[in-house]
């Protein structure tokens, strides 16, 4: 199983990433794994923050059942699992991989759940191609 991975409240986030323009940028290609690793930038300030594809299970689990569960409920709410993993900021989402869209999708959750207006994000993705 993955590192092991703590509830994030909103709230504990830094104000800047509601109050103006924020950009996500992949560290990675978007189509290559379950976890897309990138950082937040904005009011000059950096945040690491990863997309974490909370099915994956090949070759082992990188999310026990629980996590999976919430996850997938805050998604069928139009919300996202905020979790930390160390330093960085995750962002849990269904799904065994990454899409463009499905990576805008979660950042947008984003935005919304630190009282941004989605339009305010930017995301700079990377191509990447699926190892499978």
């Amino acid at each position: 199983m993955t590192a092991h991975l703590d509830d994030l409240d909103p709230f504990d986030l830094p104000d800047w990433l509601g109050e103006g323009a924020v950009t996500w940028a992949a560290e990675t290609g978007v189509r290559r794994g379950h976890r897309v690793p990138g950082h937040l930038t904005g009011a000059g300030q950096d945040l690491p923050c990863d997309l974490l594809a909370v099915d994956e299970a090949h070759p082992v689990p990188v999310a026990d059942d629980a996590t999976r569960t919430r996850a997938h409920l805050a998604w069928r709410h139009g919300q996202i699992l905020l979790l930390a993993d160390h330093d960085r900021v995750v962002l849990a989402v269904p799904g065994t991989g990454f899409t463009a869209d499905l990576a805008l999708d979660a950042l947008s959750r984003l935005a919304k759940a630190v009282g941004a207006s989605p339009e305010n994000y930017v995301a700079l993705l990377r191509i990447g191609s699926d190892r499978r």
